[in-house]
């Protein structure tokens, strides 16, 4: 086994399932797509609120704070800063491991807040050079302590360890004066182009529904003007107060949020009949970039799969004939996707609509998925995977 192959085994931990539904797609390509996701995209995108600003004057006001920004050739909203490195890391300072949402912010640069600390050294101190590790012990990053060890894992809260070395780096956005008056949103390339095929038009009833924490759900609203009816569900409690700070930021104060279980909504909200549906369900999140650690097994991803084919039969449900409905995942299985979708077709529940149709430059970035449905955004052309596919109620 060569380095490169224990590096990639090291990350991944998917049993036989989980792989042979990868390869369902990748086929031979397996082992190169699984080690594109280790890092991230060489651009960090943001969707500008177009609503408030225009992308110019955005562009503007972040060079204006030191930092290079650049327009997309593809969406007019968005902008992106390249991502420096992979970057040497001396590793010579005290021990800190951290958890692994924490590993993925320090990785890109970001500080390291105490919650996310998993252990470190009793003798770090204030002032102490330390080296940040991720709980299956890669190197993340070099940094100063801003307070002990002992005092960060007692008080668990505030910055304990100020980044100086970093394996990537992209700027902070949320230091960024555009992030703080709501003209910007982070938010993936392909994500945005989601939003893109659902084509929102004014007066148009659209349910999102898994819309928490709002990415898509606020594009939905910038792209009608604020002029369609949105109605966003989410059934977490936690994430739709996500959804509201966010939404609040943006200045979108015209969507109906609903906290409850979208498979669902024919029940507890009969009066809603909608002419277009955006689905992002919670899926393995297999194509989500960079991965520091990830643990899948087939149960789970067959127990996802029934959960995302409960919120499609229900979309089918509230969709007026002749409505769409946007399925999109940020996996890249097949059974979450081209095998879940395919079924829905073979029933003639629904049609597949030819996306170019929508977004004509939609192939210069995604390619067909397997068995020729829906589209799909590699990670070995730099991107997160993704996958998406506009169907129409039959």
């Amino acid at each position: 086994m060569n380095d490169l192959s224990y590096f990639v085994r090291k990350i991944f931990d998917y049993d036989d399932f989980v792989l042979d539904s990868i390869k369902k797609v990748y086929d031979d390509k397996i082992f190169d797509v699984l080690y594109s996701l280790t890092r991230p995209s060489s651009r960090l995108y943001l969707r500008v609120n177009l609503l408030r600003s225009s992308v110019n004057d955005v562009v503007r006001e972040i060079r204006e704070e030191g930092y290079e920004v650049f327009r997309d050739e593809l969406l007019e909203e968005a902008v992106y800063f390249r991502v420096e490195g992979p970057n040497k890391v001396d590793g010579s300072g005290l021990r800190v491991v951290v958890d692994k949402r924490a590993a993925e912010s320090v990785l890109m640069g970001s500080n390291l807040y105490a919650p996310g600390v998993v252990y470190c050294e009793r003798s770090i101190e204030k002032g102490s050079s330390v080296s940040i590790y991720s709980e299956n012990n890669i190197l993340l990053a070099d940094g100063e302590a801003l307070i002990s060890c002992e005092e960060a894992l007692r008080i668990r809260r505030g910055i304990f360890v100020k980044v100086y070395k970093s394996l990537f780096k992209a700027p902070p956005i949320r230091d960024l004066r555009v992030w703080e008056r709501g003209l910007v949103y982070p938010q993936s390339l392909p994500s945005m182009i989601v939003s893109r095929l659902l084509d929102p038009r004014p007066g148009e009833v659209i349910v999102d529904m898994c819309a928490a924490p709002g990415g898509k759900t606020s594009h939905i609203y910038e792209l009608s003007r604020g002029e369609a009816v949105i109605y966003a569900f989410d059934h977490s409690k936690k994430r739709i107060e996500e959804m509201i700070s966010n939404l609040r930021r943006l200045g979108h104060d015209k969507i109906n949020i609903i906290h409850g279980d979208s498979r669902y909504i024919s029940i507890d909200h009969p009066y809603i009949k909608a002419d277009k549906i955006l689905l992002d369900p919670p899926c393995t999140s297999t194509g989500v970039r960079p991965k520091i650690y990830d643990h899948k097994t087939g149960d789970e991803l067959r127990s996802l799969v029934k959960y995302q084919e409960q919120f499609i039969r229900e979309a089918h449900r509230i969709l007026r004939k002749g409505g769409v409905l946007i399925y999109s995942t940020c996996s890249i299985t097949y059974d979450e996707n081209e095998g879940l979708i395919k079924k829905f077709l073979d029933e003639k529940l629904f049609e597949e609509v030819d996306p170019e149709k929508i977004f004509r430059e939609i192939y210069r970035i995604g390619e067909r998925g397997a068995d020729d449905i829906g589209v799909r955004f590699s990670p070995l052309k730099d991107l997160p995977g993704h996958y998406v596919i506009v169907l129409i109620k039959r």
